[in-house]
C-alpha cells in the first residue's frame, strides 16, 4: 500500500526493516481502542545485526546515542507498519513515546539523546508526529543497546 506517509519516509530516504519477532513473552504491539502500543525496540539494523551497543557517556557519545534513539524509532515505524496491515496512514498522532537511556551515574543529556526518536516521528508526521514525552536513563538495556523506544499511537 502507498500513501502519504510512505511517500515521506521514501522522500526521507528510510527503508523500513522487516519486523523482528519478540524475543521473549510479550506481544509486539497491543490495540486497544483507538491507541496502538508499541513494545520497546531497540537497535538492530536492517542486517539484524545490533548497532550502538554501550554506555552513552562511556563507549558512546550523545550524537552516537541520537542516532540510535532514531535507529530505534524506525524500528518501531516498522512494527507500527506491520499492525496497521501496511497502512501508516490510519495514524492520526503520535501519543507519547517514551526513551530509555542506557547511562552512567551523573550522565544528564537523556532529552537531547531521545530527541533523535522524537525527530523522527515529527519529519514522518508532521504536526500529528508530536508527542508527550519521557526520557528516562537506565544502568543496562537489553543486548546491551545504547537505547530503547516504546511508543503510544492514536490510529484509526
Amino acid at each position: 500500500m502507498s500513501g502519504h506517509i510512505d511517500a515521506r519516509l521514501k522522500e526521507l530516504g528510510i527503508v523500513l526493516p522487516k519486523m523482528v519477532a519478540p524475543v521473549a513473552n510479550y506481544a509486539p504491539w497491543v490495540k486497544t481502542g483507538p491507541l496502538l502500543f508499541i513494545s520497546g525496540q531497540i537497535t538492530l539494523n536492517w542486517a539484524g545485526t545490533l548497532e550502538y551497543v554501550g554506555t552513552v557517556g562511556k563507549e558512546l557519545t550523545v550524537e552516537d546515542a541520537r542516532k540510535a534513539a532514531r535507529l530505534a524509532a524506525i524500528n518501531t515505524l516498522a512494527v507500527l507498519h506491520c499492525a496497521l496491515d501496511g497502512d501508516l496512514d490510519r495514524v492520526t498522532r503520535v501519543v507519547k513515546i517514551t526513551g530509555f537511556v542506557n547511562a552512567g551515574p551523573g550522565f544528564a543529556e537523556h532529552p537531547e539523546v531521545v530527541d533523535g526518536a522524537s525527530d523522527l516521528f515529527v519529519q514522518v508526521f508532521g504536526d500529528a508526529g508530536r508527542h508527550a514525552r519521557a526520557a528516562v536513563g537506565a544502568s543496562s538495556l537489553p543486548r546491551g543497546v545504547a537505547v530503547e523506544i516504546e511508543a503510544i499511537f492514536e490510529v484509526r
